[in-house]
């Protein structure tokens, strides 16, 4: 993609990597490599699944770079959000898995990058987590306070943003924004323990047509009223019935032997 955002695809799952050392701050240049790297394997039929990492040992990411921010117009700041709340939706509403790999600490902007990932995927350590901005004078302003209320619900979402505290992998795990950890002894040992967990979603062994339409009516269903997300339940099933996938999915229940799915 460029200096800021690479994206590297094999066996059906995109891994994109954010990497501007030493702590992967972003600025509005790595929002639009990583705006485009979304755009380019949302549009990917051989991707399948993708995976959000940071590159080194310590930083997923640390989130909007401080400096530029000083030096940011009122104006500029307020584009610059917009921009990055869009990037973040788009990521959110491509129907295809998102899992958020992270390798290290992830604060700030960078948990609001997390937030918009489907699952979260840790790695066991001294990684720190949170959303301090109130000790800037601010509010988390790309997505935080939506999505971590969403989350975790408005009782803990305020605390935790209010105190504006970092905690640890343990909590994040009891708290629901950390679905699973893994080892990693170094963050590549980590990134290939995300990719294997990844597979389970992938074909063949993985259904990864279904997984996409799960979470478009999850995303899409949650903004409507019931009576209109069960509709758009259904159609969204209509469209799995029609699928290669589903009809080797009953054939294998059906014979007693493991489905091997296409994502079509």
């Amino acid at each position: 993609m460029g200096d800021l955002v690479e994206l590297e695809k094999a066996n059906g799952i995109a891994t994109v990597t954010l990497t501007n050392a030493p702590a992967n701050g972003y600025s509005y240049a790595m929002m639009r490599e990583l705006d485009e790297a979304i755009l380019d394997v949302r549009m990917d039929e051989s991707v399948h699944a993708i995976v959000l990492t940071g590159a080194g040992e310590s930083f997923f990411c640390a989130g909007a770079d401080i400096a530029q921010l000083k030096v940011m117009t009122p104006d500029y700041k307020y584009n610059f959000c917009l921009h990055a709340n869009e990037t973040l939706q788009r990521l959110e509403q491509t129907p295809k898995l998102v899992i958020a790999a992270l390798n290290g600490h992830c604060v700030g902007g960078g948990l609001e990058v997390a937030l918009a990932c489907d699952l979260r995927v840790a790695r066991e350590g001294r990684a720190k987590i949170g959303l301090p901005e109130v000790k800037l004078g601010v509010l988390p302003g790309t997505g935080g306070t939506q999505r971590l209320t969403r989350i975790v619900g408005q009782a803990a979402a305020l605390e935790l943003m209010l105190t504006g505290r970092t905690f640890g992998v343990q909590e994040a795990t009891e708290l629901g924004l950390v679905h699973t950890t893994l080892p990693g002894e170094t963050s590549e040992d980590f990134l290939r323990e995300v990719r294997d967990y990844a597979k389970s979603f992938v074909p063949p062994e993985g259904a990864s047509l279904a997984v996409g339409l799960i979470k478009r009516a999850v995303k899409s269903g949650a903004e409507l009223p019931l009576s209109e997300a069960l509709s758009l339940e259904r159609e969204l099933q209509q469209r799995l019935f029609c699928s290669a996938d589903a009809k080797e999915g009953i054939a294998a229940n059906r014979e007693k032997r493991v489905p091997q799915f296409e994502g079509k």
